[in-house]
């Protein structure tokens, strides 16, 4: 990530201030969230540090539920509620929330950030509150997707300049890689295995558009061995995708990104993401 991107934190915290303000709600929170989970650490209003730190699974409690759903919930009293599980009621009523608002801000189909709001008394919050906190939530949202952007063409550059260290030709190959990338993750979408085979026989033949005569038998004698779905992740890598968006194209959990990469990098005796995508470009497994 580039050190003069802004900080997200910064972002969220704006996002924040701007809700308690236009809805009057005397407590407002946030949690980072990578899809799985929303760790809650930013609160203005509190009066405790019953939440500070509180991991919100995915699937549990409010948060959790609209971290499934991708859109917004509430609850007229927290207290008394049958539709969300329990889990984090000691916290909560230690705070002393009554009536919440939960809205997830969603890049990629995954909740990047759940913002929070609640009133200490049992009350339906209203049109206006939920209003509020959508709007916020989805310029929050457009946000992120772009510093997503902007941290996506810096890792392309990056991986560019990873290729000519390991001597690979400054050519422009972005349009067949574009298409390797897509065609991978086409792919990993179909149900029907003889055309997924097809597609990614095809995106392997893209691999080797342009090489030398030596490179045209495939990979080099003695490349490890790279599973067909490691290639699908390092090839939406090779896009500049962050871990949530691969996520999100191959439909995987980010943390199941993060150990497919671990174990390529393991393979390919690499340190980082653009070593593993250069060294597997001039490997021939990537173009």
């Amino acid at each position: 990530m580039s050190t003069l991107r802004p900080k997200d934190s910064d972002a969220v915290l704006g996002a924040l201030r701007r809700v308690r303000q236009e809805s009057g709600l005397p407590i407002v929170f946030a949690g980072d969230a990578d899809g799985e989970t929303a760790k809650l650490t930013r609160f203005i209003g509190a009066r405790t540090n019953s939440m500070q730190g509180l991991a919100v699974a995915k699937g549990r409690g409010l948060g959790g539920h609209v971290m499934v759903s991708g859109r917004a919930a509430a609850v007229r009293d927290y207290e008394d509620c049958a539709g969300i599980t329990r889990h984090y009621a000691d916290a909560v009523e230690q705070e002393g929330l009554r009536a919440i608002i939960s809205v997830p801000v969603m890049v990629s189909g995954v909740a990047r950030t759940v913002l929070y709001g609640s009133a200490r008394v049992a009350t339906q919050l209203g049109d206006q509150v939920a209003r509020t906190f959508n709007t916020v939530a989805a310029e929050l949202a457009t946000e992120f997707k772009v510093r997503d952007e902007v941290d996506r063409r810096l890792r392309m550059a990056d991986l560019a300049a990873a290729e000519h260290g390991v001597g690979l030709e400054s050519t422009d190959r972005e349009q067949i890689r574009m298409l390797h990338g897509e065609l991978r993750a086409i792919a990993a979408e179909l149900g029907d295995p003889a055309l997924r085979e097809r597609l990614l026989a095809a995106g392997s033949a893209l691999a080797g558009v342009g090489r030398t005569a030596d490179a045209d038998d495939g990979p080099v004698q003695g490349t490890p061995v790279l599973s067909p779905r490691e290639v699908d992740v390092l090839s939406q890598v090779a896009l500049g995708c962050s871990n949530a968006e691969v996520a999100a194209r191959l439909a995987l959990s980010p943390e199941t990104i993060k150990a497919y990469l671990r174990n390529i990098g393991a393979k390919l005796g690499t340190r980082s993401r653009m070593e593993s995508v250069a060294r597997a470009r001039l490997l021939g497994v990537l173009p």
